[in-house]
């Protein structure tokens, strides 16, 4: 675990069902948790930072780790609701709205769609930071996600440069949280932004 600006800390871990690295935050003064996989070093390490309270989701498909970090911390896991089918009663999951204010106001919940109905963006003002799901990934620099994951990959990366686009002109962030790569860690809204606009269809 590393904090890569003050309150925001990040990790990678090997996701068991695609076997990749992917990115988790925690923001301990929200005791809020990003995508969460357990970190490397362990549950006590959160509970020595946080504890974790809170779970917010990205888009329906990162429950990841969060069955064992309710058991052991009793958090709140939220997902958005246009995802909720795909949750089992065995996952204990609270539908977020897009435009929703979570948190007592420490999130707030932005549409992203195109890749997938549930997909979102979460506005976090206390650490700028601007958390994304699947539609943009950062592996030595910010790209679109395989076609073979897209239905529609042409008109898919046209409606995800539009959201994203609009995002970078509406929020004020520094830091992008992406949950597959690592995040950008200063000057991220104008990265984004340029990506949205330079990016080929």
């Amino acid at each position: 675990m590393e904090e890569i600006t003050d309150g925001l800390w990040h990790w990678t871990a090997r996701h068991p069902k695609i076997q990749m690295e992917v990115s988790s935050y925690f923001v301990p003064e929200h005791g809020l948790l990003l995508d969460p996989l357990v970190p490397p070093e362990g549950l006590a390490r959160l509970e020595e930072l946080g504890p974790p309270r809170e779970v917010l989701l990205t888009n329906r498909h990162h429950w990841r780790d969060c069955g064992k970090l309710i058991e052991r911390f009793g958090c709140t896991a939220r997902a958005p609701r246009a995802g909720m089918h795909e949750f089992t009663d065995g996952q204990p999951v609270e539908p977020y709205d897009f435009g929703d204010t979570l948190l007592g106001g420490a999130v707030t919940v932005h549409e992203v769609g195109a890749i997938c109905p549930d997909e979102s963006a979460l506005h976090i003002p206390s650490v700028s930071a601007l958390a994304v799901a699947d539609g943009v990934i950062h592996y030595g620099g910010l790209r679109f996600v395989p076609d073979d994951l897209m239905d529609d990959p042409e008109d898919t990366r046209v409606a995800l440069k539009e959201a994203y686009a609009r995002l970078a002109a509406d929020l004020e962030f520094e830091n992008l949280l992406t949950a597959h790569g690592v995040p950008i860690v200063g000057g991220a809204r104008e990265e984004l932004r340029d990506f949205a606009t330079a990016a080929s269809p």
